[in-house]
């Protein structure tokens, strides 16, 4: 419980800095409506044909368009993410940032993003494919390996966007860091998607409600409820990177810039291990 509440009061002082910045929500949206088209624009063609066996069997150009997907929405993805933890660095230096701003200084980290979505894209790959082809056990086995992977890398995209390196040298520094200095703290990470799953249970509820009373009022209830939903999506997805860039920064020795982070819950995000040495990370000792 105690590591839920640390949770909370970073996602409360995450909550300020977004505040602080309400335009950045648009980043989260613009990912989602990049992916959606792109999406349709490789399923399209498949789904207006009858050739049903394609999906079921592909053959060597369906799976190299497959990977081309693939490869194209994670850059999607990560190139907003970039733009969002450019725009938090930016306040938590003390700056101002825009959404321009944002995407600007995504845009002179793409030489960066392109090779980190190739590795995030194939490492998807290789792991669904592990999932599917050696049943309960690769199931099992891939399950850890993907969570492994994504805590590993978790400030891969901090490291990219704010020092400029190549990709192999972020996951090496993503690795460190996460060893040393939050490891500990990884249910933090799990805190988020509960609150957004608490967050989103007014939906749940209405749904419920709504089909049961069906007709009009059914449509009406289930279109705001999916609202809802992607509202509280897109808000959790914008507070993750504001909260994943201070973690970097701090676990750089960076600082908090404008103050945003309350100074208790940070020292809480970054307490030692009960009768172990201190692990602050360099440039904050409480």
């Amino acid at each position: 419980m105690g590591r839920i509440a640390r949770t909370w009061d970073l996602a409360k002082a995450s909550w300020r800095v977004l505040k602080a910045d309400k335009e950045l929500l648009a980043l989260p949206v613009l990912s989602l409506v990049a992916t959606i088209a792109v999406a349709a624009g490789f399923l399209a063609p498949i789904l207006l044909t009858d050739r049903g066996t394609a999906i079921q069997d592909p053959g060597a150009v369906g799976y190299a368009l497959l990977f081309l997907a693939y490869v194209v929405l994670a850059f999607i993805t990560i190139f907003f993410n970039a733009a969002l933890v450019h725009a938090a660095n930016e306040r938590l230096s003390g700056g101002d940032p825009t959404l321009g701003s944002a995407i600007r200084g995504a845009m002179l980290r793409v030489g960066k993003i392109l090779p980190w979505a190739l590795v995030s894209a194939t490492v998807s790959i290789v792991l669904r494919a592990i999932e599917e082809r050696a049943g309960v056990v690769g199931r099992v086995i891939g399950g850890i390996a993907g969570v492994a992977w994504s805590l590993v890398t978790f400030l891969v995209l901090p490291v990219l966007v704010i020092e400029d390196v190549g990709v192999g040298d972020a996951v090496r520094r993503s690795g460190e860091m996460f060893r040393k200095t939050w490891g500990e703290n990884v249910a933090a990470q799990v805190g988020f998607g509960l609150i957004g799953f608490v967050a989103m249970l007014p939906a749940f509820l209405l749904v419920a409600a709504v089909v049961a009373a069906g007709g009009a009022i059914a449509v009406i209830g289930i279109a705001a409820a999916v609202v809802w939903v992607l509202t509280v999506a897109m808000v959790m997805s914008a507070l993750s990177g504001i909260f994943q860039t201070s973690l970097y920064r701090y676990a750089a020795g960076l600082g908090g810039g404008d103050g945003a982070f309350a100074q208790g819950a940070l020292q809480a995000a970054f307490a030692p291990k009960p009768g172990g040495g201190g692990r602050y990370p360099r440039g904050f000792a409480g």
